[in-house]
């Protein structure tokens, strides 16, 4: 974004929070929220989920450890963050350890395709019969594998990334409303990637803030399988005339399916 004064540019901040639990047979609408900062301090989630309890997915920023420390907020941690540091080695220097660890893995996401769309309940009781027992044998190889591999080595700091984050690994097998990792925060984030090709900067905070807004609405719009621009359309035409008071009708998830959709 543009600093002020000098015409120079500065690294500003989206924060993305994601709220979709159709995986789990819920019907409750899907929602994106971006929020803007022009830094990334650990105080800016603080702020954010002030008000929050449950469970927050997220990868492993120290900024977020903090939230977790008076209880009201517990860690779920990502398979895919996990997943993607063994990937990165295979792919530099392929070993039968970082095979075996994909493949591990791949295991747990077999099991989560088959389940996705069924209720939490079923989720849960599928997860602890055949997650659980792949899961105790995946640490047991693991603290094995790393009693093996040089303390410096890629590998070993790969696992050491899996088991220290252990127990919130593994929290999405007993509560069946978890997901697996926190994809849906990072699909919902290639907009912005997208963005950045398409104009350079944002010309100031105000902004920053104002683009976090659009991003917000245009993202849930496409979360509730609307056309983002068919929606702003359908939005612009009438929220002259609309009663400020009603509002919330203009939502995404409250006007009509006949919109155009695409595909979910």
């Amino acid at each position: 974004m543009l600093a002020p004064g000098n015409g120079k540019t500065k690294t500003g901040r989206l924060w993305t929070y994601v709220r979709d639990d159709r995986p789990s047979g819920d019907t409750t609408a899907p929602a994106v929220w971006f929020a803007y900062s022009p830094d990334r301090k650990g105080e800016r989630p603080r702020e954010h989920l002030k008000l929050y309890q449950g469970a927050l997915q997220a990868d492993a920023y120290a900024g977020f450890h903090h939230l977790y420390e008076a209880g009201a907020i517990y860690e779920v941690a990502c398979w895919a963050h996990a997943r993607r540091k063994f990937h990165e080695i295979h792919l530099a220097h392929a070993s039968p350890t970082t095979s075996q660890a994909i493949e591990r893995i791949a295991a747990l996401y077999a099991i989560e395709a088959e389940i996705r769309g069924s209720t939490a309940e079923i989720r849960k009781t599928i997860r602890q019969a055949r997650v659980r027992p792949l899961l105790d044998s995946m640490r047991l190889w693991l603290e094995a594998m790393l009693a093996k591999l040089s303390a410096k080595s890629d590998t070993a700091a790969a696992i050491r990334y899996a088991l220290s984050r252990w127990r919130a690994l593994t929290r999405y097998v007993d509560d069946g409303q978890l997901e697996i990792d926190n994809n849906a925060a990072e699909r919902a984030l290639r907009v912005v990637a997208l963005g950045r090709k398409n104009f350079l900067f944002a010309g100031s905070d105000s902004g920053g803030e104002r683009a976090a807004a659009m991003y917000s609405l245009l993202g849930t719009a496409q979360l509730n399988g609307l056309d983002p621009e068919i929606y702003l359309h359908h939005v612009l035409e009438r929220i002259a005339d609309h009663p400020i008071s009603r509002i919330n009708d203009l939502l995404p998830w409250n006007l009509a399916l006949s919109t155009q959709t695409v595909p979910s």
